[in-house]
């Protein structure tokens, strides 16, 4: 089933505004929590609201907000800006068995404008998922094994390029996110996990303990891919 989302309702001259109080903060802002508005709409296309200064101020701040949180990708719906840009990185050490298990390899860091994926394939991958923006909680998501993302990058030039395996399921997250789409609206619910409950109970690789101890399957799940 589909839910599409309403494009935001903030005109470009209010986009702007709100990076620029952003920006001049001198501080680090806080990510915004599901029921946020900028969560649950369709962000605005970058076409020049902001210049390619406060682009590039925005983009380091971000950078610098998902690594303090921390994370491995970060979208501006998230800290209140419904602009669609998002950052990503991954370089975080985790462990052998589940990086191989969850093809998990380094993404050096990106920043992509516009962004917009199609599956690459027809294989899935289902793991245990969290996010920024719904503090304390994981669910199992299936998402495609390996997808194409058409972007743009900040100096304005169009790419093309291939994701597989967890990096993958980041880029597709974050994407996500500009579409105002929560992990959770793929989500198996049943899965659905604090924090604390997934690391006494289903911290593993893979989703097997979980998924017969909770009672879910691993399929798809929720809303369609944009």
């Amino acid at each position: 089933m589909t839910f599409p989302a309403p494009s935001t309702d903030l005109t470009a001259e209010q986009i702007r505004e709100t990076v620029d109080r952003i920006l001049s903060a001198g501080t680090l802002p806080p990510i915004v929590q599901a029921g946020h508005p900028a969560l649950r709409q369709k962000a605005a296309p970058f076409d020049g609201q902001i210049t390619p200064e406060q682009l590039a101020r925005l983009i380091e701040l971000m950078r610098q907000v998902m690594h303090e949180a921390p994370g491995v990708g970060l979208a501006a719906p998230q800290l209140g800006i419904p602009l669609q840009l998002a950052v990503l990185e991954d370089k975080y050490d985790v462990d052998h068995e589940a990086a191989a298990l969850r093809n998990r390899a380094p993404l050096d860091f990106l920043a992509i404008l516009n962004p917009s994926y199609t599956p690459a394939g027809p294989d899935r991958a289902a793991f245990y998922e969290g996010c920024l923006s719904l503090n304390g909680l994981q669910a199992v998501v299936s998402r495609p094994q390996a997808v194409l993302l058409d972007f743009v990058r900040p100096d304005g030039g169009a790419e093309r390029r291939g994701f597989s395996g967890w990096q993958a399921r980041i880029v597709q997250h974050e994407t996500d996110h500009l579409n105002g789409i929560l992990y959770v609206d793929r989500a198996q619910l049943r899965s659905l996990s604090s924090n604390a409950e997934y690391a006494a109970h289903w911290a593993e690789p893979g989703i097997g303990k979980a998924r017969e101890g909770l009672g879910f399957d691993d399929g798809p799940a929720g809303i369609s891919v944009p």
